[in-house]
């Protein structure tokens, strides 16, 4: 129906010159006109929890928690791991893939009671601050139901994760190398294992866990139900995943390996010399809350935390060395504020989840890739906004670019004032790593090509084999010379040819009488002393009673 001139305004419909008109100009009578609706259009109705078929125990610690709304990697599988389907989950870090699967499992696990040392459930995570992590998120949401769990990692006591497996344990939480050690004491039995959760299997990967992880799966019953879930889904990845579920579920909730749209990333090109300036002056200029340190090495872990002490910074470090109970000092400081900054190495890129961390500092550009996202993917998370600067030296260019190819854009460049400007290396990057070692390969050369001409003198001078005076062998009743004699007549000639002269590369050819002098004859030197006594004349009446 075409509005006439007595409709509102808003409510009429004007043809545009694409649509059909008749001949005398005017517009078809029969075209139906849609009202254009005011104001914004609606919002898209958002799933709740309630939604997805959770218990009414697992909303109520739910909303207890402040969530009403999942994330899609949430609404996705935990609907999926209620039905009891194997699920291979594709997700970075930070789009609450813990709870994806923490909430299924409680609802899984509620009823029943575990045997001693039968755990009815096991996750495997490949640090021990990821596997406190998703302890953690089972005493949160699991506060209403009557379910107990163990952590079963390196650093505590044995005899105490002992006792807790001999009490049963619905959901034990593990990392790969403790669990297969206390397996081969017979302190565990994962023969009533059905429900299994593979966490971060990227860096099980990395770390070289998944040798263990294959024997442990070995372990299991084969009908059980398996969570799998990485960062990242490489070749390696995607063959795991075949070989340990059956019929799974995919979900994949965003690109692999790209970075959350809340971060807003730099890159500071500086001199080596400059990294630790350039660092403390960013610091300096930005509104700093709380904020993660990387470094490459544990290493420059300590020396990078000892330089902002000193500049009066609260600075705290942490690393795979450290004692298991100081790390846990450190992390309970920093998430309770008592210190700023927190330099830490690869080892907690993915063991710490600290709410509303401002700011993320590379200080070293990650070795892989993949790294990066996983490094700056602890700040801007639950839609909060984030900063991630990274401070790269001129040869660390190969690095950049390939972080840059994989995230699918450019860093934007950052200017720290004060500081010279440089410019990235003309050589390539890709062997820095290992410069230090080559870098003595010209000099070494040049030494080399000097002292030719000296070799080929010494070996000039070296005598001829046959030209050395052979010794003449000793009569039998005569003492075979000693050793120490033999090496004083040897000294000359050891002064004509030093052994420093010969090439390094090439091994010395030793011959027998070079270390032992001439053929021993007889007993040599060890002659037994009763051998040496002189024999006692025989009287004349001995001799007549020999010859009688």
């Amino acid at each position: 129906m075409i509005a006439t001139a007595d409709e509102p305004q808003e409510a009429r419909v004007v043809a545009t010159a694409d649509e059909p008109q008749d001949a005398s100009g005017d517009e078809p009578q029969d075209a139906g006109a849609i009202p254009i609706a005011e104001g914004p259009p609606p919002e898209p109705v958002r799933t709740l929890f309630s939604d997805l078929g959770l218990s009414d125990e697992v909303l109520r610690a739910i909303a207890d928690m402040g969530y009403r709304h999942p994330t899609p990697i949430q609404e996705q599988a935990i609907p999926s791991v209620l039905a009891g389907r194997d699920v291979m989950g594709i997700a970075q870090t930070g789009t609450g893939k813990t709870a994806g699967f923490t909430l299924p499992m409680l609802d899984i696990l509620a009823g029943s009671r575990a045997r001693a040392r039968m755990p009815r459930s096991l996750i495997l995570e490949p640090t021990r601050e990821l596997a406190l992590q998703v302890a953690e998120n089972f005493v949160q949401y699991g506060k209403y139901l009557k379910l107990n769990h163990a952590l079963i990692i390196g650093g505590e006591s044995m005899s105490d994760q002992k006792d807790l497996l001999m009490k049963g344990v619905d959901v034990l939480i593990a990392t790969p190398g403790r669990l297969l050690d206390m397996f081969d004491r017979g302190s565990i039995l994962l023969s009533d294992t059905r429900l299994l959760v593979i966490d971060e299997a990227d860096r099980m990967l990395d770390m070289g866990f998944i040798p263990d992880v294959e024997r442990i799966v070995s372990l299991l019953p084969k009908t059980r139900q398996t969570l799998f879930f990485s960062a990242t889904m490489g070749p390696e990845i995607r063959r795991l995943g075949d070989a340990f579920l059956t019929n799974p579920k995919e979900i994949a909730v965003s690109r692999a390996a790209s970075v959350a749209t809340t971060i807003t990333e730099g890159l500071a090109l500086v001199a080596q010399h400059d990294k630790r300036e350039a660092l403390r002056r960013l610091v300096r200029s930005q509104n700093v809350q709380n904020a993660l340190i990387f470094c490459n090495r544990k290493r420059d872990v300590d020396i990078l935390y000892k330089s902002l002490t000193r500049h009066h910074f609260d600075a705290g470090a942490l690393h795979g060395d450290m004692a298991q109970t100081l790390r846990f000092q450190t992390l309970e400081k920093f998430k309770a504020g008592d210190l700023r900054l927190l330099v830490c190495s690869d080892v907690a890129a993915r063991g710490i989840d600290i709410g509303g961390l401002s700011h993320v500092f590379n200080f070293d550009v990650p070795i892989h890739a993949e790294d990066y996202v996983h490094r700056i993917g602890r700040t801007g998370r639950a839609g909060l906004e984030g900063r991630a600067f990274t401070i790269a030296e001129p040869e660390d260019r190969y690095a950049v670019e390939q972080i840059e190819k994989l995230i699918g854009h450019a860093i934007p460049p950052v200017v720290v004032e004060g500081l010279d400007p440089v410019d990235w290396a003309e050589k390539d990057g890709r062997k820095r790593r290992g410069r230090k070692a080559a870098e003595p390969k010209k000099p070494a050369k040049t030494r080399e090509a000097k002292e030719k001409p000296v070799r080929t003198r010494s070996r000039a001078a070296k005598p001829v084999p046959e030209a050395v005076p052979q010794a003449e062998p000793p009569v039998a009743t005569e003492r075979a010379p000693a050793r120490g004699d033999a090496r004083r007549e040897r000294e000359p000639r050891r002064e004509e040819a030093p052994r420093s002269d010969y090439r390094r590369d090439e091994p010395r050819r030793y011959r027998r009488d070079d270390d032992l002098g001439p053929a021993v004859v007889g007993f040599g030197d060890d002659i037994p002393a009763f051998m040496l006594v002189r024999a006692r004349p025989r009287t004349s009446s001995e001799s007549r009673e020999s010859d009688a």
